[in-house]
């Protein structure tokens, strides 16, 4: 026979390769067209549709106890049951405008009632809070979350899972009652990664009816404007008078997204609370500072010396001044903080916890990672919990009294500063190495890479609750899961056909 001309060998051979080189890219590309649509978020979706439910081996769930199963409560009747008049009433009006920082830089803001920080909320335990907040000029909406403060949770703030935002020209009320003595803060919790950086916070306070004691009262609430820290809204240096041999509570507020040092030099230094919660029999600090974790909180007890020479409360690139009038504490380039760091695993004398750790309802584990994918059809390598991507982040399912124990480890190559809504937490063990200290409650815990966390709560605040990094462009690229309550939903809705982005 004929042999085949080589020219049609050759043809049916290029063929031949083509639909193999096409077969193989389908095997890759088929693969990726189904992630990057199963990624995609949808234009108007209910945070209770998000990632699996994680019951944490307690009971299965009954059915009409899943979450949005007909029935349940929803969010907007989890209120302060008080209808009394306000004990404190604020008005916050919220804005966009150009501000100077004094000794700082110019920029575009957020403020309340003009000024960045807005205005300090005081009140004593028990007193009714009313807040009104006014959104004059913010374009995106805006909100206000009690960071810390386990108000109920139609008061949380957190846009498209409590509330809708804030439109200009709206305005929402907000109540609760304060009985959680301590140092707290509320923020913007709509686009809070670009709201919070631009200023859109504020200081709260709540001290006992009794008094603190005599002590002076300081606040120092610590912000980054155009990356230049600032405290109580000045750059640099900001007297504050406390008489000779005075002590003074200094409540320091890390607003910011990362790690601040905070220290004392002139004098030692007691921390007295961590995250609102009193440390138990805190002891004098000396060539030490506290690693203050984003969003937490920490005070200290500062006596300026009897001889009347001020004293520095450092936070790495400004300070507070502490002395008489007119007293001064230069800073020089030999202060530097410390290498020593207060561990608070270990810090203060230890007391009971009031809740049974050992024997708890629900066992969660919260596993940080970070692997290549898609999130809303962006590809990338992007942050995970359980292995999951956003939206597939679990739903932590707890029942109204249960005592839960969460590990949390973090192996993502970064650090995350971990924020449960709604609720205080107390570190029970990090890196498997138990708490001696006084009980460490928190609810801002700076979770280094490559280290665990055991901690617990008891779920006493039903809702539906962010559990999120408070490195705010983190949770805005997906580290964020929640903590859900059987039996309660929300109305509220996420997604762009929505006005609702709460990170």
């Amino acid at each position: 026979m004929p042999s085949e001309p080589t020219a049609g060998r050759g043809s049916r051979r290029a063929r031949v390769r083509l639909v193999a080189a096409l077969a193989a890219a389908l095997v890759v590309l088929l693969p990726l067209a189904w992630l990057w649509a199963a990624s995609l978020v949808p234009a108007s979706y209910s945070v209770m549709t998000m990632g699996l439910v994680d019951v944490g081996g307690g009971a299965a769930l009954a059915h009409g106890h899943l979450p949005g199963a007909a029935g349940g409560r929803d969010v907007t009747t989890l209120v302060e049951p008080d209808q009394d008049s306000a004990d404190v009433e604020v008005t916050l009006t919220a804005r966009r405008q150009k501000v100077t920082v004094p000794g700082g830089p110019t920029l575009t803001a957020y403020t309340l009632n003009g000024t960045t920080p807005g205005p300090t909320i005081r009140a004593q335990e028990g007193d009714l809070v009313q807040v009104t907040l006014v959104n004059e000029s913010v374009p995106d909406g805006t909100s206000l979350h009690w960071h810390g403060i386990d108000v109920p949770n139609a008061e949380d703030g957190v846009a498209g899972v409590t509330q809708d935002a804030v439109p200009i020209g709206g305005r929402h009320v907000y109540r609760f009652r304060a009985m959680q003595v301590g140092t707290y803060w509320y923020h913007s919790h709509q686009v809070s990664h670009e709201q919070v950086i631009k200023g859109l916070l504020g200081a709260v306070v709540v001290t006992p009816r009794g008094g603190i004691g005599g002590d002076v009262d300081v606040v120092g609430l610590a912000h980054l404007y155009a990356g230049r820290r600032a405290v109580q809204g000045r750059s640099g240096d900001v007297p504050v008078e406390v008489p000779a041999g005075k002590t003074a509570r200094v409540r320091i507020i890390n607003t910011d997204n990362g790690i601040m040092p905070v220290w004392v030099s002139g004098a030692t230094f007691e921390v007295a609370a961590v995250d609102g919660t009193d440390v138990n029999r805190p002891t004098p600090v000396e060539g030490a500072k506290v690693a203050l974790a984003a969003g937490g909180r920490v005070d200290l007890r500062v006596r300026v010396p009897a001889s009347g020479a001020a004293v520095r409360v450092e936070m790495g690139g400004a300070a507070l001044v502490l002395g008489p009038a007119g007293s001064a504490a230069p800073a020089t380039p030999a202060m530097r903080a410390p290498t020593g760091v207060v561990d608070l695993l270990t810090y203060g004398s230890p007391a009971p916890l009031g809740l049974d750790v050992d024997h708890p309802d629900r066992r969660f584990t919260y596993s940080i990672g970070r692997r290549p994918g898609f999130v809303n059809g962006r590809p990338g390598v992007h942050w995970t919990v359980n292995g999951k991507m956003f939206p597939g982040a679990p739903m932590f399912m707890v029942a109204e009294g249960d005592v839960a124990v969460m590990h949390i480890d973090n192996h993502s190559g970064e650090t995350h500063p971990m924020h449960l809504h709604g609720h205080h937490v107390v570190v029970l063990a990090r890196d498997g190495v138990k708490a001696t200290g006084s009980p460490w409650w928190t609810d801002s815990l700076e979770v280094g890479n490559n280290q665990t966390f055991d901690v617990a709560f008891v779920a006493d605040n039903p809702g539906i609750w962010l559990d999120h990094c408070h490195n705010l462009p983190h949770a805005k690229e997906g580290l964020t899961a929640h903590l859900m309550y059987e039996g309660v939903t929300t109305r509220f809705r996420l997604g762009r056909d929505t006005p609702n982005t709460p990170e």
